[in-house]
């Protein structure tokens, strides 16, 4: 009986360290520190080509090589009013050599988003989808939602709601991707 009870106490304090450990890891995922889904292995960016607020074209093909957080967003959404300065904030934290960040939004009133970013104090880059194919084609349901995009244009994660996007695990997440080799 008293071996039975050593063994079941000795099974317990394993159980107990492998979830302790589980644990440990997924907290230093920085992935899951910022509640961010990574997306399955060979899910690829679809091909797009939008035109900014300046009038630019902008092509996926364009990208790649360097990190793109793309953001969908809307002047009417709450949320992505309040994330929007940090994502500003995380695009001077990070080497426009290596990463490039885009928003993306379905509104077509120039002028309003021109005057919605002026208001913020934000300097970013607004893509337009019109048509709302690109905000189809990443399967957008909800405002705000970025995608993280890999250097070799493989989707690595998905987020819904908004974020601290300059926080300390935002950026980690960046320079995971970026490192990745991918």
């Amino acid at each position: 009986m008293l071996v039975s009870l050593k063994q079941i106490l000795l099974a317990a304090m394993l159980s107990l360290l492998s979830i302790v450990s589980a644990d440990a890891a997924l907290a230093s995922d920085p992935f899951v520190s910022l509640k961010m889904s990574r997306l399955p292995a060979g899910s690829r960016v679809p091909p797009f080509e939008l035109t900014t607020l300046d009038g630019k074209v902008v092509k996926s093909s364009e990208l790649a090589g360097k990190v793109v957080l793309v953001n969908f967003w809307a002047t009417w959404c709450g949320p992505c009013k309040e994330e929007m300065p940090s994502l500003a904030r995380l695009q001077k934290q990070l080497d426009p050599a290596q990463f490039v960040l885009l928003t993306v939004t379905t509104d077509l009133q120039r002028q309003g988003i021109a005057h919605f970013l002026s208001q913020l104090g934000v300097s970013l880059p607004v893509l337009f989808d019109e048509d709302q194919d690109v905000s189809r084609s990443f399967m957008v349901r909800g405002l705000p939602t970025t995608i993280v995009i890999a250097r070799d244009g493989a989707l690595a994660g998905r987020a819904v709601g908004p974020r601290a996007w300059d926080s300390p695990e935002a950026v980690a997440v960046m320079r995971q991707v970026m490192g990745s080799g991918k």
